[in-house]
């Protein structure tokens, strides 16, 4: 696949290393062009540096991989509010929670990912690969090969768009992740609260895991 990966850090590069290794074509466009070069050149293969309207044209998915104080300027420089991204499926992995504490910021309805699909008006948004850190995709069991080994991390997503979240399913699959379905976009705030669930704890000391009980696949919790 062709892939647009709007961002140059630390989730740009782990994503970016498995679908490399997977075959797929990337360009990387962020703010900074020297650092998207940096990082082009790091990926290697068939990877290229791009401004961020390159990295959103013709692609067969985008990933939107920065913070979220940056997202509205990446998106704007991408062309997301004159359609650039229409019909393309963005993968939306932000966390717009205050740091330290794990709570939700945008006053939108739909959550973060509510908002970016308001402002990349006929993108195919899909959130996606918000809960791991960045370096789990550099570790992941079968990252780039999935042909052997434990299951990698289950990876929920939730979208309105069939194809998007079967391009997602795949992408997911390319780093040794699981996919799982969560339901449409507007699940995605459910999502989001989770991973200020897990962030809060993770700040005051506490193993997120262990807050969350094991229920056996097929099984419901009382």
């Amino acid at each position: 696949m062709r892939i647009g990966i709007l961002g140059t850090g630390g989730l740009a590069e782990g994503l970016g290393r498995g679908w490399v290794q997977a075959g797929h074509e990337l360009v990387i466009g962020g703010r900074s062009r020297a650092k998207a070069d940096a990082l082009a050149e790091r990926l290697g293969g068939p990877t290229r540096a791009g401004t961020p309207r390159e990295a959103a044209a013709g692609r067969d998915a985008v990933l939107l991989a920065v913070l979220w104080e940056g997202v509205e300027d990446i998106l704007r420089s991408a062309g997301a509010a004159d359609g650039q991204l229409a019909g393309t499926p963005l993968i939306d992995p932000t966390n717009a929670v205050e740091h330290g504490v794990g709570v939700l910021l945008p006053e939108h309805p739909g959550g973060a990912a509510g908002q970016i699909a308001a402002a990349a008006p006929g993108a195919h948004v899909v959130k996606a690969f918000h809960l791991f850190p960045a370096d789990q995709w550099t570790r992941a069991p079968g990252n780039g090969d999935n042909s052997g080994g434990a299951p990698g991390p289950t990876v929920a997503i939730c979208g309105d768009d069939e194809t998007a979240l079967r391009i997602t399913s795949d992408l997911v699959r390319d780093v040794g992740g699981v996919p799982a379905v969560l339901g449409p976009l507007s699940r995605a705030r459910q999502l989001e609260e989770v991973a200020g669930f897990v962030i809060g704890l993770a700040f005051a000391g506490v193993d997120p895991a262990s807050a969350i009980p094991h229920v056996p696949s097929g099984a419901v919790a009382a």
